[in-house]
């Protein structure tokens, strides 16, 4: 498996001959593509159609379960099981600084992959087939640029689906009242911006 990922490895890391406009795609995936989570979680929660907006809070609501509970099982299996990132050991060329910490699962993996799967699960499936593809755009920069191996993004890709799976069990056993949770504290803290209209009720 090891030699499978090095050999993967070395198909799509960039070299110093690579273009450097692909070199720049892959550097803006990698850094900053993964700002569409939380912008679409708070355009989703915050604006919407009035017939739209409860299944959007419900879907906004179980994605947040979703990435807390696979971000916090990547956390654990990177502490129980640390791996080095390509630049550890010496290995491919690297375009992008990063802190020499355990690389498996990659963090970005798990949150974009836990993001479109949900999507894909509780949503459309155009919704999360789009997400997806911007998920494998992510994936591939961050291989690409130096900074993780490709298993790293399968694990990301698993953990993304234990995640949906967790926050699936969760929501049918508490959703009903997690739902009433959230809407009391969210009409307490924005009780301005709401009568204001600046934000939906």
């Amino acid at each position: 498996m090891e030699q499978l990922n090095h050999q993967l490895f070395t198909w799509i890391n960039a070299t110093p001959n690579s273009p450097k406009w692909l070199l720049d795609i892959a550097l803006f995936l990698a850094k900053d593509m993964i700002l569409i989570v939380p912008a679409l979680i708070v355009g989703l929660y915050l604006w919407g159609q009035h017939h739209n907006i409860n299944p959007q809070r419900t879907l906004v609501t179980k994605i947040g379960i979703a990435l807390v509970f696979a971000m916090a099982f990547a956390r654990a299996i990177s502490e129980l099981f640390p791996h080095a990132r390509p630049f550890m050991e010496g290995y491919g060329y690297t375009f992008m600084h990063h802190s020499s910490d355990s690389s498996f699962p990659s963090d970005h993996g798990t949150a974009i992959f836990t993001f479109a799967l949900a999507f894909l699960f509780w949503h459309r499936v155009w919704s999360g087939a789009v997400l997806l593809v911007i998920g494998l755009g992510i994936a591939w920069s961050r291989v690409y640029v130096g900074v993780h191996w490709p298993m790293d993004m399968l694990g990301g890709f698993l953990v993304g689906i234990l995640g949906c799976l967790f926050s699936q069990l969760v929501w049918n056993l508490f959703g009903t009242q997690i739902s009433s949770l959230l809407d009391k504290l969210y009409r307490f803290s924005f009780a301005l911006p709401i009568r204001k209209g600046w934000v939906r009720g």
